[in-house]
């Protein structure tokens, strides 16, 4: 536990600003742990409609790539397993 000397080295202003972003942090966790609630939920449904989740979250990552990027990406994908004779 933090000791008198410790509290009084932060200023009033201080602690409310900590308190703040602490509490704005601890929401944000909830929040998030929400979303990856709904996300499970989501790709449960998507699996017991027959889709592949693995593959969902391969398409979703590289809607989230810049085209140019995602192309750059394949073509070394496709260099090196020509490289390596293919699959």
């Amino acid at each position: 536990m933090a000791d008198d000397a410790t509290i009084d080295v932060l200023n009033a202003t201080a602690q409310t600003q900590l308190k703040t972003i602490i509490e704005r942090i601890e929401r944000l966790e909830e929040d998030k742990a929400g979303v990856m609630a709904d996300l499970k939920e989501v790709y449960a449904e998507a699996k017991g409609n027959g889709f592949d989740t693995k593959i969902l979250r391969k398409v979703v990552r590289m809607r989230k790539q810049d085209k140019a990027k995602r192309q750059e990406e394949e073509a070394l994908v496709d260099l090196y397993l020509s490289a390596i004779g293919g699959l």
